[in-house]
């Protein structure tokens, strides 16, 4: 087993990283704004992010992940950078999947909930921290942490349209340099479980505290 090939996946895996938490920023951020808009007493506000969910979830992230890499270019704009791009078309894909997801769990907090909290006489803002957030969290923490663990390993897209030097993309380098694809695919494989697997640790420890908080 070559070194520098070992060097070159956890380069790989670092890319992998770097990209991943670029989108559980930028499309968590997204994503919460999104799914209050989704609630919002506002028509205009619920109804233009409803069809944007639609466009999103609508797109394979392959197709939108080289719409934002070629795009600028095609319009006289300097081009995105691989990484650049590559958050870009993933935060929008995530965005619309994790507003989609929170709106449901907060839709799914009881309505009394809701009306007693507005019978405090709170501010919507003030209902939606003290009272609904809470129990929003403690629903959306398992299909929150499924989708991260998705967004992982969609991560592997990227190389293929925009060519940014991910996990995946380094064992194929490797790969076609070894001819030996078991092992470095096999190695690529466990670095993927190094990531995830301790997220669904952390995703069900998370779910038992907040379980216990609220008997």
């Amino acid at each position: 087993m070559n070194m520098t090939f070992i060097i070159s996946l956890l380069e790989g895996l670092w890319g992998t990283v770097v990209l991943s938490v670029l989108t559980f920023i930028f499309g968590g951020l997204a994503g919460f704004l999104i799914a209050l808009a989704r609630i919002s007493p506002v028509a205009a506000l619920s109804k233009g992010t409803a069809v944007y969910i639609e466009i999103m979830q609508g797109l394979p992230l392959l197709v939108l992940m080289g719409l934002c890499f070629y795009g600028p270019g095609i319009f006289g704009y300097d081009s995105l950078t691989p990484l650049q791009a590559a958050t870009f078309a993933l935060t929008l894909y995530s965005s619309a999947y994790l507003g989609e997801i929170w709106r449901g769990c907060l839709q799914s907090v009881a309505r009394p909930q809701w009306e007693a909290a507005e019978c405090l006489g709170l501010s919507r803002w003030q209902r939606m921290k003290t009272v609904i957030l809470p129990q929003a969290l403690r629903i959306a923490t398992p299909p929150t942490v499924g989708f991260m663990v998705q967004i992982v390993k969609n991560t592997s897209v990227a190389s293929l349209v925009v060519g940014y030097a991910e996990l995946s993309y380094n064992a194929k380098i490797i790969n076609n340099s070894t001819f030996q694809p078991f092992l470095y695919f096999g190695i690529a494989a466990l670095m993927y479980f190094a990531i995830c697997y301790p997220l669904s640790v952390q995703s069900r420890a998370l779910e038992r505290k907040l379980n216990v908080a609220n008997r």
